[in-house]
């Protein structure tokens, strides 16, 4: 191999090669330091969603490196829902999100309201209900290789219920989590089989195809991590092999009492805007305030 080929083969390692373990222990090292240990480390108050100052911009961008996340507590005047929406979907290209996910549930405008529906398409689907939501990043379902996957997304809060708590856990910790108990669990998760999700057919007879993709990804472009997970049981197919099945139920395990995992439940005029981070979502009972209302929106790429 001559020195150029060489010198091009190393610029692309990096700390989630399996075969560069020194640069993994210098990134896991900067990466533990950092991490947040209380959800209050990743609340940015902002003014105005539409219009970020250049304080609150560093603020949201400088707890994403640190944590993939950030929350953010709106102490400008109440808004209608109208003009919550148009300032949620001002918020994400100011850091650098365009590119919005098609999805089948999505307005005109791209933003999906996440609420309690007895008609309807969102009928019968999981989100659109009171019930709790399992460990999962968004739009596991809807991965076409790295430059399409989710992964990126924003929830913002416009009416809170009685419950709806989210637990929240970068994927990047429990990339390091399996990493550490062995690396093999890290090879099969990034199998580009490793997770399926079946054929779905719809009520109006739209068939959504089966996908098929790994754990684990990375981003050509940005060299970032990606994932896509879920823990529900059904509707979803692993990879059929010792080594998968090993790091799966490795990755429970860890969902199920990692201490770096953060906890909170958002209220009117909160938000998350996130790089796709793992999330799950207690059960709830709405009050009189009209019913559980966050607006959703995923994109693709992610926020630098």
């Amino acid at each position: 191999m001559t020195g150029a080929s060489l010198q091009k083969v190393e610029s692309n390692r990096g700390p989630f090669d399996l075969g560069d373990d020194l640069s993994y222990r210098a990134w896991r090292e900067r990466k533990l330091a950092a991490y947040p240990r209380s959800i209050h480390e990743l609340v940015v108050e902002i003014a105005d969603p539409a219009a970020l100052t250049p304080t609150e911009h560093a603020a949201i961008r400088e707890r994403c490196a640190r944590a993939n996340m950030a929350i953010y507590v709106l102490t400008g005047a109440p808004r209608d829902e109208r003009a919550q929406r148009a300032a949620v979907l001002a918020l994400g290209p100011q850091l650098g999100l365009t590119a919005v996910e098609d999805h089948r549930s999505r307005d005109n405008d791209g933003l999906v309201a996440i609420e309690v529906v007895e008609t309807g398409g969102r009928l019968g689907y999981i989100p659109y209900t009171s019930r709790p939501i399992a460990w999962h990043t968004d739009g596991y379902y809807n991965f076409h290789g790295p430059e399409r996957a989710v992964q990126a997304m924003l929830l913002h809060c416009v009416r809170d219920a009685d419950g709806g708590d989210n637990r929240l856990l970068d994927h990047e910790i429990a990339y390091i989590r399996l990493r550490d108990d062995d690396p093999g669990h890290i090879a099969a998760l990034m199998h580009p089989e490793a997770m399926s999700i079946p054929e779905n057919v719809e009520p109006d007879g739209k068939v959504r195809p089966v996908n098929v993709g790994p754990v684990f990804y990375i981003d050509p472009r940005a060299g970032a991590l990606g994932m896509r997970y879920t823990a529900r049981t059904r509707s979803i197919a692993w990879r059929d092999d010792a080594a998968t099945q090993r790091a799966v139920a490795a990755l429970t395990r860890i969902l199920a009492d990692e201490p770096l995992t953060l906890s909170t439940r958002m209220r009117p005029g909160m938000g998350l805007v996130c790089n796709n981070v793992l999330h799950d979502r207690t059960g709830f009972a709405d009050g009189a305030s009209g019913g559980r209302l966050v607006y959703r929106i995923r994109y693709h790429g992610i926020i630098a």
